[in-house]
C-alpha cells in the first residue's frame, strides 16, 4: 500500500471562480492532457487558503474533457505521485491544492527546455549527464510510498516480459479501444488492424530481470524545467503519466520523445548506463539486449495518438501536408513492431485523411459540407449512372464514407473497399477507391464495371454486384460504386470459403460458370474472341517474366527457375485443342467469393481481373487458388462438361493439366516477387500463397523438367519465410 496522502486545504465554493480566474487571467502553458495556467494568487483570501503569500506564483491545471484518450494511465491522482517523490528528486512541483477536474501546482521557476532547445537540436553534455541522473535517482523512490498498482500488474518486480506484455494490453485498452468508434475506419483504410496491438503482445519475448521502479514515461522537452536559479540543473514537471516498472521503459520513452538527433543516442544511452550504474547496478543488466524491444513498444503504440492528433489537426487547421508528413512518419515507425506489411505512400494517406475529415464536417444551410470538394464528384462517362441510384445518392455515399467503422472497411491487395448505408437507396452499397502507388504484377485486361454492366443486362443466373456509378471525387480520388454483397448486418465480414468449397457450393459455382458462356462478351470487347488463348497466354506470362524487377528475377535464376526466354521455349512444346470463347472472371479466389443462403450459394465479387478466353481456364484456375479436395474437383468438372455444349468443353480432359501448370509456375514467379518486394503481403490470398512458397516452387521445378536447387543459403531461408 502507498503512504497514506497528505491533507490539503479544500477550495470548497472559490472552485469555480479559481478556475475562471486562471482561464482569464493566467499564463497558458501548451499541454496535451491538461490546461496549463501560471498564475499570480493577488487575491489574499485564496493565498491564505493554500498556505501562500499574496503574490506567489502557482500554477493550474485543469483535466481537459475533450483531450483524446492517447496515454497509458497506470495511477488516477497526480498528487499522490508528487508526495511519493518530494525530497528524492530536485524541486518537483508540490500538489497544494485538488478539487474535481482540476489541482493547484507549486510553480517552479524557469523555462522549458523546448523553448531554447527544440525537437531534433542536440543537447549539450551537461544536462544529459543531468538528465541521466534524474532518470536514475526516480529508482530510489520507495514501492511503499507509491499508490497501490492495479490489478493484473505483474507480481514479480524483475520480470520484464510481464510488465512489457502488461503495456502492450494497456496500450490497447485505453488508448485503441476508446477511439476506435471515432478512428477505426481511419485505421482500417490506413492498414492498421484491428489487433495489431494484441498481435505484438503475443510476440513479448523473454528478457533480462531487472529491478522495477518508478517511471515518469513522459520526459521530453516541454517537462523538462531549466530553473531560473538553484543548484537544479533540471526539474522534472507532469507526472501524471508516471508508472512502475523496467526502467528501460522510462529510457526508450525519453530517447524517442526527446528526439535526439541520430548521432546522440549513443551518447544518451552510454550516460544512462554510468548514472544507473552508480545507484542501482541490476538494473544496467541487458541494456544492449533489451532496449529495443521497448524502443519497439514506443513506436508501436505511438501511430495511435499520433494518427489521431494529426487527423484532429485538421478540423481547426486544414493543414493537410503537414497532418500527412506526420502521419507517414508514425506508419514508417510503427510498421516493423506491428508488423505493418503494406505502409501506405503518401498520396494514399492524405485521401484517406481528407475523407475521414470531409465526412464530419458540419453541414451549412445548402445541405453540403465546409468542404465543398468532398461531395463535388466528376461522373465518367463510360458508366452511366443506375436508374435508380442518382446523383443525389452518390453525393449521400460520399459524404459518409470517411465516417464508415473499422468493420466496414476492406483493405485488398488493389482496392480499399468501404461499405455505407445510403438512406434513400434503402441497402448498404461499397464504394472502392483503387489504392495509389499499388504494383499489380498481373494485368487488367476488361474494365471492372463493363463487366458488372454487361453482367446486368443479360439475363442470365449469376450473382455478383451490380455497378452503380463511376466518377472521381477531390482529390483526384478514382471511386466505383457497387451494390454490397455479404451478410444483412453489414458490420459483419462476408463469409469466404477459405478452406475450400462445400458441396452444394461448388454446383453453384459451375451453374455460374457456365451461365457466363451466355453473356455476350463483344459488348465487353468486340475484338476478342480470337483462337490461340493458351498461346496468347503464356506469352503474358513470359512477358510477365521478363518484366519482373532485377532482384526478382537474380532470386528467381538463383533457385533455378527460367528466364523469360528459356521459359518461352519450355512452354512453347505444349499446345491445348481451341474451345469456344466466353467471359471469364479470371481470378476465382477463395476471398472474391462471399456465401449466401440460396441457391446459388455464392456471390461472385471482384471482376477486375476478368477476360475473353477458354471458359477452362477459368475453373481450373479457381481450382489453383483455392484449396480444393479430389472429390470437389472431380465433382466441379462432372458437373461443368454435363453442362456445357461440346463446343466449349471439347478435350478437357486431355488439357485441363495445362492449365493447371501454367497457373503454378505463374505463382512460383508472382509469390517471388511478393517476398521481395513485400508487395500486397497483407491481403489474406497473398498471405496464405506466400507460406507455402517452398512447396509451389518444388511443383513449378518438377512442371518445367528442372531440378530443384538447394535452399541452404540464409538469405533464400529468409526469402521463404
Amino acid at each position: 500500500m502507498g503512504a497514506p496522502p497528505l491533507a490539503r486545504p479544500s477550495l470548497g465554493e472559490r472552485a469555480g471562480s479559481f478556475v475562471d480566474r486562471a482561464r482569464r487571467d493566467g499564463t497558458a502553458i501548451r499541454g496535451h492532457h491538461n490546461e496549463n495556467y501560471v498564475l499570480s494568487l493577488t487575491e489574499r483570501d485564496e493565498a491564505h487558503l493554500l498556505g501562500l503569500e499574496p503574490g506567489t506564483r502557482v500554477t493550474v491545471r485543469i483535466r481537459r474533457a475533450d483531450a483524446l484518450s492517447v496515454v497509458i494511465r497506470t495511477w488516477q491522482y497526480e498528487d499522490e505521485i508528487l508526495d511519493a517523490v518530494q525530497g528524492v528528486l530536485p524541486q518537483v512541483p508540490q500538489c497544494l491544492a485538488k478539487e474535481g477536474g482540476f489541482s493547484v501546482h507549486s510553480y517552479v521557476e524557469g523555462v522549458p527546455l523546448s523553448s531554447f532547445c527544440g525537437d531534433g537540436k542536440p543537447v549539450d553534455t551537461l544536462r544529459i549527464d543531468a538528465l541521466a541522473g534524474l532518470l536514475a535517482r526516480m529508482s530510489q523512490v520507495r514501492r511503499s510510498a507509491l499508490p497501490a498498482l492495479p490489478s493484473g500488474w505483474p507480481r514479480n518486480d524483475t520480470d520484464g516480459q510481464g510488465f512489457l506484455r502488461t503495456l502492450v494490453r494497456l496500450a490497447d485498452q485505453q488508448i485503441r479501444r476508446p477511439n476506435w468508434t471515432e478512428f477505426g475506419g481511419l485505421f482500417a483504410a490506413l492498414g492498421i488492424p484491428e489487433d495489431a496491438l494484441l498481435g505484438m503482445a503475443e510476440r513479448v519475448p523473454v528478457m533480462v530481470r531487472r529491478p522495477h521502479s518508478l517511471l515518469h514515461t513522459d520526459l521530453h522537452r516541454d517537462n523538462l524545467i531549466v530553473p531560473s536559479g538553484g543548484a537544479a540543473a533540471l526539474v522534472c514537471v507532469d507526472w501524471e503519466l508516471a508508472t512502475y516498472g523496467d526502467p528501460l521503459h522510462d529510457l526508450a520513452t525519453h530517447l524517442v520523445r526527446m528526439r535526439y538527433p541520430a548521432h546522440q543516442w549513443s551518447e544518451v544511452i552510454d550516460a544512462w548506463a554510468r548514472a544507473m550504474h552508480e545507484i542501482r547496478p541490476a538494473a544496467v543488466n541487458g541494456l544492449v539486449k533489451d532496449l529495443r524491444h521497448y524502443l519497439a513498444f514506443e513506436r508501436a503504440q505511438s501511430v495511435y495518438p499520433d494518427v489521431m492528433r494529426a487527423a484532429r489537426s485538421l478540423e481547426s487547421s486544414d493543414d493537410l501536408d503537414r497532418a500527412t508528413a506526420e502521419v507517414s512518419r508514425a506508419l514508417k515507425a510503427a510498421a516493423a513492431p506491428l508488423r505493418l506489411r503494406n505502409v501506405p505512400g503518401e498520396q494514399e494517406i492524405e485521401r484517406a485523411l481528407f475523407r475521414w475529415l470531409a465526412s464530419r464536417r458540419k453541414r451549412d444551410r445548402d445541405g453540403l459540407g465546409s468542404i465543398v470538394q468532398a461531395f463535388r464528384w466528376q461522373a465518367d462517362r463510360r458508366l452511366s449512372l443506375a436508374d435508380d441510384f442518382p446523383e443525389s445518392a452518390v453525393r449521400e455515399a460520399l459524404a459518409v464514407e470517411g465516417a464508415a467503422p473499422a468493420r466496414r472497411v476492406f483493405k485488398g491487395t488493389a482496392h480499399l473497399n468501404t461499405v455505407v448505408r445510403v438512406p434513400s437507396f434503402g441497402r448498404p452499397v461499397v464504394i472502392r477507391r483503387r489504392l495509389p502507388e499499388v504494383c499489380r504484377r498481373e494485368p487488367s485486361f476488361l474494365s471492372e464495371h463493363a463487366v458488372l454492366r454487361a453482367i446486368e443486362q443479360t439475363p442470365v443466373a449469376i450473382a455478383a454486384p451490380r455497378a452503380l456509378a463511376l466518377g472521381e471525387s477531390y482529390p483526384s480520388d478514382r471511386f466505383a460504386i457497387h451494390t454490397f454483397v455479404g451478410p444483412r448486418d453489414i458490420g459483419s465480414p462476408p463469409n469466404h470459403p477459405v478452406n475450400g468449397l462445400l458441396p452444394h457450393e461448388a454446383d453453384g459455382l459451375v451453374d455460374q460458370l457456365c451461365a457466363l458462356t451466355q453473356v455476350d462478351y463483344k459488348q465487353v470487347d468486340p475484338l476478342a474472341g480470337e483462337r490461340g488463348f493458351y498461346r496468347w497466354l503464356t506469352g503474358q506470362l513470359v512477358l510477365l517474366v521478363a518484366e519482373l524487377p532485377k532482384k526478382s528475377q537474380q532470386l528467381a535464376r538463383y533457385l533455378g527457375l527460367p528466364t523469360a526466354g528459356r521459359l518461352e521455349q519450355i512452354l512453347s512444346r505444349h499446345e491445348v485443342s481451341h474451345r469456344e470463347p466466353s467471359l471469364l472472371h479470371g481470378d476465382l479466389n477463395p476471398w472474391n467469393l462471399v456465401r449466401r443462403d440460396d441457391p446459388y450459394a455464392l456471390t461472385i465479387i471482384d471482376w477486375e481481373m476478368a477476360l475473353i478466353g477458354d471458359p477452362l481456364y477459368d475453373l481450373v484456375r479457381h481450382m489453383h487458388l483455392t484449396p480444393t479436395r479430389p472429390e470437389i474437383r472431380d465433382r466441379m468438372f462432372s458437373r461443368w462438361a454435363r453442362r456445357l455444349p461440346p463446343e466449349y468443353t471439347r478435350d478437357w480432359r486431355k488439357d485441363w493439366q495445362a492449365y493447371s501448370r501454367l497457373e503454378t509456375v505463374r505463382s512460383a514467379y508472382i509469390d517471388l516477387d511478393r517476398l521481395v518486394t513485400g508487395a500486397s503481403l497483407d491481403a489474406p490470398n497473398v498471405r496464405r500463397a506466400v507460406e507455402s512458397y517452398a512447396a509451389t516452387l518444388a511443383l513449378a521445378s518438377g512442371s518445367l523438367g528442372l531440378p530443384l536447387r538447394s535452399t541452404a543459403n540464409p538469405y533464400l531461408a529468409r526469402a521463404l519465410v
